[in-house]
């Protein structure tokens, strides 16, 4: 890669985390959940699949099985999850978001996306046009990269 692809690339990436780091600021439902981070990760894993195994999610996590049933086990008692059997497997038990865990991961997206639709109120109609633009070709990369 020629030095000014590198550079503009560190300068995006750069933008983009001082610009993440600026949002963070901002009152969000995320700060004031009380969720650890393995936690908030379940929950955010069940928002995406709609439901997952106990197997699933130490997948995903990384972590045993007898990690993950504590991690559901707090996230069942601050009703934010349920589990049930599996309709196609008896033997597997099945978590999934209750709709205050739901509403919950709603909560985080709309303050980050009221956030950004107010920053981009202040840009002129020509910037727009370009930004999404540019945000149409990297979803489409992203999706070559990352979907199987």
């Amino acid at each position: 890669m020629n030095d000014e692809r590198e550079d503009l690339i560190t300068r995006i990436t750069e933008t983009q985390r001082d610009l993440g780091r600026l949002l963070a600021r901002q009152q969000s439902a995320l700060f004031s959940s009380n969720l650890t981070m393995r936690q908030l990760k379940v929950v955010v894993l069940l928002a995406c699949s709609g439901s997952a195994s106990g197997q699933d999610l130490a997948h995903a996590l990384g972590v045993s099985l007898g990690t993950v049933t504590g991690i559901v086990d707090r996230l069942v008692a601050q009703g934010l999850t349920t589990r049930h059997e599996d309709p196609h497997d008896r033997r597997v038990r099945r978590v999934e978001l209750t709709p205050r865990g739901a509403e919950l991961v709603e909560q985080i997206n709309s303050t980050g996306l009221e956030q950004y639709r107010r920053i981009m109120a202040h840009l002129d109609t020509e910037t727009l046009r370009a930004l999404d633009h540019v945000t149409h070709r990297v979803r489409a990369i992203a999706e070559q990269l990352y979907e199987h």
